[in-house]
């Protein structure tokens, strides 16, 4: 037993702890860049205690994924702040860009130099600045993984700026700033972090502790996904899902994802559906996919229990089969009304390559049994 376990500096969770961020900043330093959604919730708040704590604030509001451009464009504004820190409050695509400014605007290149993929994938010469996260959503666990997806401008790709040091220095998990959600973003963030705990769990590079965290979340989001979308005040409710989030991005960043993942990239880089919608309408086939795969191929006992016990965890029941996991997964993804594939553009003409990407992308390679084509085809063909 051989493996390494890496995560943010220190973790607060709990309702209440966005009101620690400025304490922790201001003892940090004095000038924050804030990288802040558009509607993020607690933002206001946060900035305001920033303020009255000493601290001198440049705020960037940013809707949508991240782009190349993006931190190229936001790069020259951090040149002109100078920060002490960078600080995210909001989703995983704001996180996820706190973190590419944090570690591009003090290292020479451009984002390509760096990206993984379709970039040249060099090592960060330079630490990035330090980085809080606080995240409004419970989802991607993007506040404690030590990668940053973009887009990137020209190929319609969603690829990774990955390195070690790109782990939050704090991350700062409050459920309360998670219930001005409405219910499809809830559904959709929701379906992202049930994916990032179920596919860690799966994954051949998987270890004990991996495994510990994603069981414990699997059970979370199993029961909690539903009563968060149907009464989004549920602090019960949303604080598991803000749980299950964390173990996810805990477990992930340490593992890998699987086949739900390798296609979603390619998926969400090409058309304009939100990520955890593609990662919920993918997740029951894959997980069925998969299941079949590794009873036909693999000869690991460890790997071909994986599905069964998911399927024990997502339904309480230790007796549970994999069927029994699938249908769970399938009428979660119809009672929280997550479309089809097809619903965003995706037509059969697209299915050969997406496959294409999906089969040589970073997150396939966590998947606990190597997929053929013909079973990538049939995940795709089967979500449309």
């Amino acid at each position: 037993m051989n493996f390494t376990f890496a995560t943010a500096g220190r973790i607060r969770f709990g309702a209440g702890v966005a009101d620690e961020v400025a304490p922790t900043a201001s003892s940090i330093g004095q000038r924050w860049l804030v990288i802040a959604g558009s509607s993020g919730h607690g933002k206001e708040r946060i900035v305001e205690q920033l303020e009255c704590s000493g601290c001198a604030v440049e705020l960037i509001q940013h809707s949508g994924e991240p782009s190349t451009g993006d931190i190229t464009t936001y790069s020259s504004l951090v040149a002109d702040f100078e920060p002490d820190g960078v600080l995210a409050v909001g989703g995983g695509s704001v996180i996820d860009t706190a973190k590419a400014l944090a570690a591009l605007s003090v290292n020479p290149g451009t984002p390509l130099d760096y990206l993984e993929v379709v970039g040249r994938g060099q090592q960060l010469a330079h630490d990035p600045l330090p980085l809080l996260a606080v995240p409004t959503t419970a989802g991607t666990g993007a506040e404690v993984t030590k990668n940053a997806v973009l887009s990137v401008d020209g190929l319609s790709q969603k690829v990774s700026l990955r390195d070690e040091r790109l782990l939050p220095k704090h991350a700062f998990i409050d459920p309360e700033l998670a219930m001005s959600m409405p219910p499809a973003v809830t559904a959709a963030t929701g379906l992202d972090a049930l994916t990032q705990v179920i596919e860690p769990y799966l994954s051949k590079l998987g270890n004990p502790m991996t495994d510990a965290l994603s069981s414990e979340g699997i059970r979370n989001g199993a029961w909690a996904l539903l009563r968060a979308y149907r009464d989004g005040s549920d602090l019960e409710a949303r604080t598991a899902m803000s749980l299950t989030s964390l173990l996810g991005g805990l477990a992930l960043a340490n593992s890998k994802l699987g086949a739900v993942h390798g296609f979603a990239g390619p998926i969400g880089g090409r058309f304009p559906a939100p990520h955890g919608a593609i990662c919920g309408r993918l997740l029951p086939v894959a997980f069925e996919v998969t299941a079949r795969a590794l009873a036909q191929r693999s000869t690991d006992d460890r790997l071909r229990a994986g599905p069964r016990q998911v399927a024990a965890l997502l339904t309480g029941k230790p007796n549970a089969t994999v069927e029994h996991g699938t249908g769970f997964l399938q009428q979660l993804v119809e009672d929280l009304s997550v479309p089809s594939l097809s619903t965003w553009g995706v037509d059969r003409s697209d299915v050969p390559s997406v496959v294409d990407a999906a089969m040589v992308s970073s997150s396939m390679a966590g998947n606990p049994i190597e997929l053929t084509r013909d079973e990538t085809v049939e995940i795709m063909e089967r979500c449309l």
